[in-house]
């Protein structure tokens, strides 16, 4: 896996889309780095921040648990979980509950017995109509425990 310390301007960029994208605010970094993981996406490093790049978006890594609880949620019943660590996005029968969030944000699923973050992904739809459906596509998974990226972090050394 090839790593790179990235530049300063380059950083500000990143956490200027990170603070747009995850509508939070974030300290300025010092010593970020990128970690090419495939053509996919790359993991990006910082003092306390993870986070995996892939195309236009910047998703929080599954392991940082108090950034994952500031975004919105669904939690999913039993059955879906095994889909959902394979990469199958959310569909709406297997939602149980959920947050309010809008079309395109994102969003992080939690499995209902242990509230454990199992994926963060794009809201294909509203909680509003989320609400209004019985079937269909809710959340595009985008990141999930077990897949390349989480994998890929085990390699990192800090």
């Amino acid at each position: 896996m090839k790593s790179n310390l990235i530049s300063k301007s380059e950083t500000a960029k990143i956490l200027e889309q990170i603070n747009t994208q995850w509508k939070i605010e974030l300290p300025k970094q010092k010593n970020v780095r990128t970690h090419e993981v495939d053509e996919k996406g790359v993991i990006i490093t910082g003092n306390g921040i993870t986070a995996v790049k892939i195309g236009d978006d910047i998703l929080p890594f599954l392991d940082d648990i108090p950034i994952l609880e500031k975004f919105p949620y669904v939690t999913v019943d039993m059955g879906a979980i095994k889909f959902v660590c394979k990469g199958a996005n959310v569909m709406r029968p297997g939602i149980t509950k959920f947050s309010d969030f809008e079309n395109g944000q994102i969003v992080c699923v939690i499995e209902e017995s242990q509230n454990k973050f199992l994926a963060v992904g794009k809201a294909k739809m509203s909680s509003m109509q989320l609400d209004e459906i019985d079937k269909g596509e809710v959340i595009k998974n985008m990141h999930y425990i077990s897949d390349i990226f989480w994998e890929s972090k085990k390699e990192i050394k800090y």
